[in-house]
């Protein structure tokens, strides 16, 4: 499961991107601005950008990612077939990168491939998310074919734009929550065989 991201991009270029993009009016929760400075790696009961849509705009606020479960452990990732997210507090996570690890092939290496998957074509992207007890987690839905030779779940990811429909659900969950076509996102291999490669 997904239990690493990142936001490289600043957020204050990202905000001016709404704008571009014709995104509704963008304002922070109450005014309160958080770190503006990059992310480049997000992880399990770190703090993220999240946006939710609030009297016709966007509203955005910085959550913890992973509310607690029943027996304790983080619910970083929340599987989204079989649910109805129509009262839930829906919100789109602010990414440009989201990280899977695999099992290296190599004898005795015992730290994981990591590989960074992107939105082709667009250098960010939003993740579906919902917030239950002050804190966020990842919908995941059955892996694409980009995803699938690498994990069996995959995090909803949308284009800039696309983001939209799943605040208003403007198309019915079925159609929002699952993976893109083959080729929507590229992956690139950023660690093998426990050595770091350079981008």
């Amino acid at each position: 499961m997904c239990n690493e991201f990142a936001r490289q991009k600043q957020l204050a270029d990202a905000i001016e991107e709404f704008d571009k993009r014709a995104l509704p009016l963008f304002g922070w929760h109450e005014g309160q601005v958080p770190n503006l400075d990059a992310q480049p790696s997000i992880r399990i009961r770190d703090t993220a950008v999240v946006v939710r849509l609030r009297n016709g705009g966007l509203e955005g606020a910085a959550v913890t990612w992973a509310w607690p479960g029943p027996r304790g452990a983080p619910v970083f990732n929340f599987r989204s077939e079989g649910r109805d997210f129509g009262h839930s507090d829906r919100v789109l996570v602010l990414a440009d990168a989201f990280f899977e690890y695999t099992a290296p092939q190599a004898k005795g290496v015992k730290l994981k491939d990591r590989h960074r998957f992107t939105l082709t074509g667009e250098d960010w992207f939003w993740i579906a998310g919902v917030v239950k007890e002050g804190c966020f987690s990842l919908l995941t839905t059955e892996p694409g074919q980009d995803v699938a030779p690498f994990h069996d779940r995959q995090i909803v990811t949308f284009g800039p734009e696309a983001g939209m429909d799943w605040l208003t659900l403007a198309r019915p969950e079925r159609e929002l929550l699952r993976p893109g076509t083959m080729g929507s996102l590229t992956v690139q291999t950023v660690r093998r065989y426990g050595v770091d490669l350079a981008d």
